[in-house]
Protein backbone atom coordinates (compact mmCIF):
# COMPACT_ATOMS: atom_id res chain seq x y z
CA UNK A 1 0.00 0.00 0.00
CA UNK A 2 0.95 3.47 -0.93
CA UNK A 3 0.55 6.79 1.04
CA UNK A 4 0.40 10.31 -0.33
CA UNK A 5 0.67 13.25 2.07
CA UNK A 6 -0.56 16.58 0.74
CA UNK A 7 0.39 19.18 2.46
CA UNK A 8 0.95 23.00 1.77
CA UNK A 9 -0.99 26.30 2.96
CA UNK A 10 -4.53 27.21 3.42
CA UNK A 11 -6.31 28.06 0.31
CA UNK A 12 -3.69 26.41 -1.92
CA UNK A 13 -5.71 23.71 -3.42
CA UNK A 14 -4.69 20.70 -1.56
CA UNK A 15 -8.14 19.32 -1.25
CA UNK A 16 -9.20 19.48 -4.93
CA UNK A 17 -5.98 18.40 -6.24
CA UNK A 18 -6.42 14.97 -3.79
CA UNK A 19 -9.77 14.78 -5.69
CA UNK A 20 -8.20 14.72 -9.01
CA UNK A 21 -5.52 12.10 -7.84
CA UNK A 22 -7.79 10.27 -6.88
CA UNK A 23 -9.65 10.14 -10.05
CA UNK A 24 -6.81 10.36 -12.12
CA UNK A 25 -5.62 6.37 -10.29
CA UNK A 26 -9.35 4.69 -10.19
CA UNK A 27 -9.40 6.01 -14.56
CA UNK A 28 -6.31 4.01 -14.37
CA UNK A 29 -7.48 0.97 -12.74
CA UNK A 30 -5.98 1.40 -9.44
CA UNK A 31 -8.12 1.30 -6.09
CA UNK A 32 -7.31 4.13 -4.24
CA UNK A 33 -8.78 6.37 -1.28
CA UNK A 34 -8.65 9.49 0.26
CA UNK A 35 -8.76 10.26 3.92
CA UNK A 36 -9.24 13.07 5.29
CA UNK A 37 -7.02 14.36 8.45
CA UNK A 38 -8.88 17.86 8.57
CA UNK A 39 -11.10 17.86 12.16
CA UNK A 40 -12.10 21.64 10.85
CA UNK A 41 -12.85 20.67 7.33
CA UNK A 42 -16.50 21.80 6.50
CA UNK A 43 -16.65 21.44 3.03
CA UNK A 44 -14.66 18.71 0.45
CA UNK A 45 -14.79 18.28 -3.00
CA UNK A 46 -14.66 14.73 -2.40
CA UNK A 47 -16.62 12.03 -0.24
CA UNK A 48 -13.98 10.97 1.89
CA UNK A 49 -13.45 7.09 2.53
CA UNK A 50 -12.24 7.86 5.95
CA UNK A 51 -12.59 10.56 7.70
CA UNK A 52 -11.20 11.57 10.80
CA UNK A 53 -14.29 13.78 11.83
CA UNK A 54 -15.94 10.52 12.67
CA UNK A 55 -13.69 10.45 15.28
CA UNK A 56 -12.39 13.78 16.21
CA UNK A 57 -14.85 16.49 16.17
CA UNK A 58 -14.25 20.41 16.75
CA UNK A 59 -17.61 21.22 17.53
CA UNK A 60 -18.22 18.81 20.23
CA UNK A 61 -14.67 19.86 21.93
CA UNK A 62 -15.83 23.57 21.99
CA UNK A 63 -18.91 22.51 23.89
CA UNK A 64 -17.34 20.25 26.05
CA UNK A 65 -13.84 22.26 26.96
CA UNK A 66 -15.61 25.84 25.71
CA UNK A 67 -12.67 26.86 23.64
CA UNK A 68 -13.01 29.09 20.99
CA UNK A 69 -12.81 27.62 17.04
CA UNK A 70 -8.61 28.31 17.19
CA UNK A 71 -8.35 26.58 20.52
CA UNK A 72 -10.80 23.08 19.11
CA UNK A 73 -8.66 22.83 16.00
CA UNK A 74 -5.43 22.45 17.90
CA UNK A 75 -6.68 20.09 20.27
CA UNK A 76 -8.22 18.45 17.76
CA UNK A 77 -5.13 18.35 15.69
CA UNK A 78 -3.32 17.11 18.90
CA UNK A 79 -6.06 14.29 19.59
CA UNK A 80 -5.38 12.91 15.63
CA UNK A 81 -2.96 11.39 16.90
CA UNK A 82 -4.65 9.26 19.62
CA UNK A 83 -6.90 7.89 17.20
CA UNK A 84 -4.12 6.68 14.48
CA UNK A 85 -5.06 3.06 15.39
CA UNK A 86 -8.34 2.85 14.86
CA UNK A 87 -7.84 4.53 11.34
CA UNK A 88 -5.49 2.62 10.32
CA UNK A 89 -8.09 -0.49 10.90
CA UNK A 90 -10.22 1.47 8.71
CA UNK A 91 -8.12 1.95 6.11
CA UNK A 92 -6.42 -1.62 6.30
CA UNK A 93 -10.17 -3.11 6.02
CA UNK A 94 -10.78 -1.16 2.50
CA UNK A 95 -7.16 -2.41 1.57
CA UNK A 96 -6.28 -0.41 -0.77
CA UNK A 97 -3.42 0.17 -3.81
CA UNK A 98 -3.07 3.85 -2.55
CA UNK A 99 -4.18 6.30 0.43
CA UNK A 100 -4.31 10.09 -0.61
CA UNK A 101 -4.19 11.19 2.93
CA UNK A 102 -5.61 15.27 2.67
CA UNK A 103 -4.32 17.27 5.77
CA UNK A 104 -5.07 20.55 7.64
CA UNK A 105 -5.83 23.65 5.65
CA UNK A 106 -3.45 24.86 8.51
CA UNK A 107 -0.23 23.68 7.71
CA UNK A 108 0.81 24.24 10.59
CA UNK A 109 -1.34 22.39 12.85
CA UNK A 110 0.08 19.09 10.85
CA UNK A 111 3.41 20.03 10.40
CA UNK A 112 4.67 21.68 13.62
CA UNK A 113 2.90 19.86 15.92
CA UNK A 114 3.71 16.45 17.54
CA UNK A 115 1.21 15.07 16.55
CA UNK A 116 1.59 15.79 12.87
CA UNK A 117 4.95 14.16 12.91
CA UNK A 118 3.82 10.87 14.94
CA UNK A 119 1.54 10.40 12.62
CA UNK A 120 3.36 10.65 9.49
CA UNK A 121 5.73 8.22 11.46
CA UNK A 122 3.79 5.58 12.54
CA UNK A 123 1.03 5.30 9.79
CA UNK A 124 1.87 2.12 8.15
CA UNK A 125 2.62 1.83 5.19
CA UNK A 126 4.59 0.52 2.02
CA UNK A 127 5.94 3.60 0.47
CA UNK A 128 5.28 6.96 1.67
CA UNK A 129 5.25 9.81 -0.13
CA UNK A 130 4.42 13.91 0.27
CA UNK A 131 3.13 16.58 -1.74
CA UNK A 132 3.62 20.20 -1.00
CA UNK A 133 1.47 22.76 -3.16
CA UNK A 134 2.34 25.93 -3.88
CA UNK A 135 -0.06 28.13 -4.57
CA UNK A 136 0.27 29.24 -8.07
CA UNK A 137 -1.47 32.95 -7.43
CA UNK A 138 0.86 33.06 -4.31
CA UNK A 139 4.12 32.33 -5.30
CA UNK A 140 3.70 34.37 -8.78
CA UNK A 141 6.70 36.79 -6.91
CA UNK A 142 9.79 35.77 -6.86
CA UNK A 143 9.41 37.05 -2.76
CA UNK A 144 6.67 35.22 -1.72
CA UNK A 145 8.31 31.93 -3.86
CA UNK A 146 11.41 32.42 -1.57
CA UNK A 147 8.71 32.47 1.67
CA UNK A 148 6.72 29.34 0.43
CA UNK A 149 9.71 27.23 -0.65
CA UNK A 150 11.40 27.75 2.85
CA UNK A 151 8.29 26.47 4.52
CA UNK A 152 8.10 23.77 2.21
CA UNK A 153 11.64 22.98 2.93
CA UNK A 154 11.33 22.98 6.75
CA UNK A 155 7.94 20.69 6.78
CA UNK A 156 9.88 18.29 4.86
CA UNK A 157 12.68 18.63 7.39
CA UNK A 158 9.97 18.03 9.51
CA UNK A 159 8.43 15.18 8.66
CA UNK A 160 11.44 13.28 6.93
CA UNK A 161 9.72 12.62 4.17
CA UNK A 162 10.17 12.40 0.56
CA UNK A 163 8.25 15.21 -1.20
CA UNK A 164 7.49 16.56 -4.34
CA UNK A 165 6.59 20.67 -4.52
CA UNK A 166 3.35 21.00 -6.75
CA UNK A 167 2.77 24.26 -8.40
CA UNK A 168 -1.52 24.43 -8.01
CA UNK A 169 -3.46 26.68 -10.02
CA UNK A 170 -1.01 26.60 -13.27
CA UNK A 171 -4.15 27.88 -15.40
CA UNK A 172 -4.29 30.94 -13.37
CA UNK A 173 -0.94 32.28 -14.13
CA UNK A 174 -0.39 31.49 -17.58
CA UNK A 175 1.38 34.61 -18.21
CA UNK A 176 3.69 33.91 -15.05
CA UNK A 177 4.36 30.47 -15.42
CA UNK A 178 7.29 30.34 -17.07
CA UNK A 179 9.03 32.65 -14.94
CA UNK A 180 8.01 30.67 -11.60
CA UNK A 181 8.93 27.61 -13.64
CA UNK A 182 12.84 28.85 -14.15
CA UNK A 183 12.43 30.14 -10.44
CA UNK A 184 12.39 26.47 -9.51
CA UNK A 185 15.00 25.38 -11.42
CA UNK A 186 17.71 27.83 -12.03
CA UNK A 187 19.30 30.01 -9.04
CA UNK A 188 20.41 32.26 -11.17
CA UNK A 189 16.94 32.81 -12.73
CA UNK A 190 15.69 33.56 -9.05
CA UNK A 191 18.49 35.59 -7.80
CA UNK A 192 17.72 38.06 -11.44
CA UNK A 193 14.39 37.95 -10.26
CA UNK A 194 15.06 38.64 -6.76
CA UNK A 195 17.36 41.70 -7.81
CA UNK A 196 14.05 43.51 -9.58
CA UNK A 197 12.37 43.41 -6.03
CA UNK A 198 12.09 47.04 -4.40
CA UNK A 199 12.52 46.00 -0.66
CA UNK A 200 16.39 45.71 -1.14
CA UNK A 201 17.10 44.59 2.32
CA UNK A 202 14.35 41.89 1.49
CA UNK A 203 16.33 41.24 -1.80
CA UNK A 204 19.10 40.89 -0.27
CA UNK A 205 17.88 38.46 2.85
CA UNK A 206 16.09 36.29 0.02
CA UNK A 207 18.96 35.43 -2.00
CA UNK A 208 21.24 34.47 0.92
CA UNK A 209 18.52 32.29 2.28
CA UNK A 210 17.96 30.36 -1.67
CA UNK A 211 21.64 29.76 -1.38
CA UNK A 212 21.26 28.23 1.60
CA UNK A 213 18.38 26.26 0.35
CA UNK A 214 19.88 25.38 -2.75
CA UNK A 215 23.66 24.53 -1.44
CA UNK A 216 21.55 22.44 1.33
CA UNK A 217 19.72 20.44 -1.63
CA UNK A 218 16.28 21.84 -0.62
CA UNK A 219 15.79 24.00 -3.28
CA UNK A 220 14.05 21.19 -5.68
CA UNK A 221 12.07 22.30 -9.21
CA UNK A 222 8.66 22.30 -9.33
CA UNK A 223 6.05 20.13 -11.06
CA UNK A 224 3.41 22.37 -12.58
CA UNK A 225 -0.78 21.23 -11.93
CA UNK A 226 -4.44 22.57 -12.95
CA UNK A 227 -6.72 20.84 -11.16
CA UNK A 228 -9.42 22.50 -13.13
CA UNK A 229 -7.48 21.19 -16.96
CA UNK A 230 -5.84 18.22 -15.03
CA UNK A 231 -2.83 19.56 -17.12
CA UNK A 232 0.64 18.11 -15.53
CA UNK A 233 -1.08 15.03 -13.81
CA UNK A 234 1.08 12.60 -15.75
CA UNK A 235 4.01 14.42 -14.77
CA UNK A 236 2.62 14.85 -11.10
CA UNK A 237 2.20 10.26 -10.68
CA UNK A 238 6.02 9.96 -12.95
CA UNK A 239 7.33 11.65 -9.96
CA UNK A 240 5.28 10.05 -7.37
CA UNK A 241 6.27 6.95 -9.73
CA UNK A 242 10.41 7.79 -8.86
CA UNK A 243 9.42 8.53 -5.20
CA UNK A 244 7.33 5.21 -4.29
CA UNK A 245 8.38 2.78 -6.88
CA UNK A 246 11.73 3.39 -8.13
CA UNK A 247 9.95 4.70 -11.49
CA UNK A 248 7.86 2.11 -12.90
CA UNK A 249 4.57 2.63 -13.64
CA UNK A 250 2.32 4.18 -10.92
CA UNK A 251 -1.83 4.35 -11.54
CA UNK A 252 -1.25 3.42 -15.09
Amino acid sequence: MDTIFITGTAGSGKSLLASRLLKYQQDNDQFSIILNLDPGVVNLPYEPHVDIRDYVDTHTIMDTYDLGPNGSLLMASDMVATRLEEIQTEVDNLNPDCVIVDTAGQIELFAFRASGMYFVSNFHADNKAMIFTFDGMLVSSPINYVSVLLLASSVRLRLKTSQINVLTKRDLIIERLKSVMEWSSSITALESALNSEKDTLSSLLSKDLVRAAAKSGLMEGLVAVSSLTTSGMVNLTASLARILHQGEDFGG
